[in-house]
């Protein structure tokens, strides 16, 4: 896996042609600009004081043409400059989606999902303007250079002054960038978190109200947007403090040029025309300096964006990938040894290809602990899973989650259709073609009862639905999924008892002849399985069919029928 600084630097780098092109129609703009008060300067002084309408006419017309070429390379170089910045930004943003959707997982840990959001997003498009910032730092570079030419050309003591002021000027511009480095990293951090706290706010409005805790997530959420906002306020501060600082050294500097022009032609050491281009320069530095003030934050903020998505894309991941495969076409053998994890104590299990077995743990924390095992989403802290003689381990986590999925209790629906949820297609046109597979999956979960049955609308996060019709849609989409290795937690918890009867003949049904681990307490769900693991203590401590351990074990009838 490339780190996040090669990542950032190849996203830059990428841009090199446009940042070439953009460089050079920039320089060339800045030097036409810089041009003008020099031609101005000498059609004064060989067409103005001369009285000469022939060279008069000539200078307007090689004006014209200079004219002309600042706005072709304006027009030119911002389109190519922007397109750089948006190019970059946008593979930027497609490495730290692939990062955080990457097998091995990992680049959530410690984030919440507005923060992931806010560095996709802001942070990327901060960092991808950093060419922009590029281009116009060329621009304005080149223009003090021309500028500072023609002074030389005209008077020493003003070449001189400018280029031995303008280094010191950006010397002292970089300094006043690095309260604002600070303060935008801060800022960007504060940003995050309360994005990131109020998406989980809005995802868990329903609990909030059920509960009647509103005021409360309120008064939690006002207090992180107040940390926000005065983040934001101090970095707005260093801002503006650079910019006005700068802003009146360039002011002072650029009144310096003036003054020591005139001076000179007072005391008859340059013309009228060349004291008109002095003065004339004088006003245009102003634009390059400002430029360069401009530069230096957006690099400030740039170089703090640019920590955050380094630091996402450099996370390591949660589980690392071996270099097997499965020896052949995927049979859905799966066996468990010694597994210790969490909750689990040297649990054991051998689970036969085709096999439908159900797990009742009478502790949530040891199911749970199983569910990250056989998704390995971690690995344990000792034992091991294997799938089909191969350890999980050893096997490429992208390649596992080609075999084995792992529908979790609280799966997320997407913004859509109910067709285009189970069906997972990438547009609707490939969604309304509804094939057998699809039509068995939804039918066996119940997702076909629903109002509008497959055309059904479907909120962000599955919100326009009950929770009983959630989790027959997240059901379905799990069995259209067709994994060799289904894995499936708690899936009917909040549907009716003969709903959830006919889900689980559904399942049976759905899933002959491929592999499948319920877990869960439900007795209509561990009715239908070939046999039942009761998960207590950590371990197995019993397995049978359902009937049979209602029957013979009192620990089993607790934790199913309590």
């Amino acid at each position: 896996m490339e780190s996040g600084r090669d990542v950032l630097l190849r996203s830059i780098a990428g841009q090199r042609r446009r940042l070439a092109a953009g460089s050079l129609l920039g320089a060339g703009h800045q030097a036409g600009e810089a041009l003008v008060p020099v031609l101005i300067g000498v059609a004064i002084d060989q067409a103005v004081a001369g009285a000469n309408w022939g060279r008069l006419l000539l200078w307007l017309a090689v004006l014209a043409v200079v004219y002309v070429g600042l706005s072709f390379s304006y027009r030119f170089g911002i389109r190519v400059g922007e397109r750089a910045a948006e190019e970059a930004a946008h593979d930027l943003r497609l490495a730290v989606v692939s990062r955080v959707l990457h097998p091995g997982g990992g680049a959530d840990e410690g984030r919440l999902p507005g923060a992931l959001t806010s560095i996709a997003t802001e942070d990327a498009r901060r960092v991808g303007a950093v060419t922009m910032a590029v281009l116009a730092g060329v621009a304005a570079l080149t223009g003090l250079a021309v500028s500072t030419v023609v002074l030389l050309r005209m008077s020493i003591p003003l070449g001189l002054i400018v280029l031995l002021g303008t280094p010191a000027l950006l010397w002292l511009g970089h300094l006043l960038s690095k309260p604002l480095e600070r303060r935008s990293e801060v800022e960007q951090e504060r940003v995050a978190h309360a994005s990131g706290m109020a998406a989980d706010l809005v995802a868990g409005l329903r609990v909030l109200k059920g509960i009647n805790a509103e005021g409360a997530a309120v008064e939690r959420y006002r207090r992180t947007s107040r940390d926000s906002l005065s983040a934001t306020l101090r970095a707005a501060r260093a801002e503006a403090t650079q910019n006005g600082v700068v802003l009146a050294l360039t002011g002072a500097f650029i009144a310096l040029i003036a003054l020591v022009g005139g001076r000179f032609a007072i005391d008859g050491g340059i013309s009228l025309g060349q004291l008109v281009s002095a003065v004339g320069l004088a006003l245009f530095l102003q634009g390059p300096l400002e430029l360069l003030a401009w530069v230096n934050a957006e690099l400030a903020q740039g170089r703090a964006s640019a920590g955050r998505v380094a630091a996402l894309l450099s996370a390591p991941p949660a589980v690392t990938g071996g270099g097997r495969d499965l020896p052949g076409e995927p049979e859905g053998a799966v066996r468990v040894r010694d597994l210790t994890y969490g909750g689990l104590r040297g649990f054991d299990a051998d689970i036969a290809p085709g096999e439908l077995v159900g797990v009742a743990a009478t502790d949530p924390a040891a199911a749970t602990a199983l569910l990250r095992c056989l998704a390995r989403q971690a690995d344990p802290e000792s034992g091991t899973v294997e799938l089909d003689g191969v350890p999980l381990r050893e096997l490429d986590p992208a390649r596992l989650r080609e075999v084995v999925l792992v529908a979790e209790h609280d799966a997320i629906l997407f913004e859509g259709t109910v067709r285009t949820n189970v069906a997972a297609a990438p547009d609707d046109e490939t969604a309304s073609a509804m094939d057998d597979v699809m039509a068995d999956a939804m039918g066996a979960a119940c997702a076909d009862e629903l109002p509008e049955g497959a055309d059904t609308p479907v909120s962000e996060r599955g919100g326009s639905l009950s929770g009983g019709q959630r989790q027959r849609v997240a059901l379905a989409r799990a069995l259209a999924a067709r994994r060799p290795v289904l894995v499936l937690h708690d899936p009917t918890t909040a549907v009716d008892a003969v709903t959830e009867s006919r889900i689980a003949e559904g399942i049976r049904r759905v899933r002959r002849g491929r592999t499948t681990i319920v877990v869960t307490t439900s007795p209509a769900l561990l009715a239908v399985a070939d046999r039942v693991l009761l998960l207590d203590g950590g371990r197995v401590s019993d397995a049978a069919p359902h009937a049979d351990l209602l029957r013979r074990n009192a620990g089993y009838r607790t934790a199913v029928l309590a």
